[in-house]
């Protein structure tokens, strides 16, 4: 029982982690990525659709993202939408090929991006704790009905925090990592 609830928790870890590094994707660092633009919506037919399912995004070069629509009439509204998303893109179309290039990022917004990072860092080890803590309350609860004896409690609480921290450790590896990347020029 306890097994499982540990095995629960570490699947539950790691979404957690894949979470947070799908989030830093997200955080440019002035390179071209089509992830970029994964949260740009264009009006399709009187819906909103995801970017990515209406064009085609690809690199062009390190700092410059190609955007080709599946339909000409689409460019205007692919344009509007990239300036909408409030990313600080400036697309510029050439026929049927939208061309966004990646501005220079600042020492100042630099330092702004890590400050997200390190939140969004927090936000992943809170989520951690909430982890923990769900797992020791079912632990409690399995003490309380006299499934398991007190030394198993002390020994999956110790082990439960052990792969808390142990994830904590990789959340902070891959925030540092992030915070450097940004940093660098």
């Amino acid at each position: 029982m306890i097994e499982d609830l540990k095995k629960d928790g570490r699947q539950r870890m790691e979404k957690t982690l894949s979470a947070l590094a799908a989030t830093f994707v997200k955080i440019r660092t002035g390179r071209a990525h089509p992830s970029l633009l994964e949260q740009v919506t264009v009006e399709y037919y009187g819906s909103e659709t995801p970017l990515n399912r209406v064009a085609n995004i690809t690199v062009d070069d390190a700092r410059t993202l190609a955007v080709t629509p599946f339909e000409q009439a689409l460019v205007p509204a692919i344009e509007k939408a990239i300036m909408a998303a409030d990313l600080g893109l400036n697309p510029m179309s050439a026929g049927n090929v939208i061309r966004v290039p990646l501005p220079d990022l600042t020492e100042e917004r630099r330092r702004d991006l890590a400050k997200i990072v390190r939140n969004e860092a927090e936000q992943g080890k809170v989520a951690i704790r909430n982890i923990r803590r769900d797992i020791l309350s079912d632990v409690k609860e399995l003490l309380k009905e006299k499934d398991i004896s007190e030394d198993d409690d002390r020994r999956a609480q110790q082990d439960v925090q052990q792969l808390t921290d142990e994830y904590v450790a990789k959340l902070d590896e891959i925030s540092e990592a992030k915070q450097t990347e940004l940093m660098a020029i």
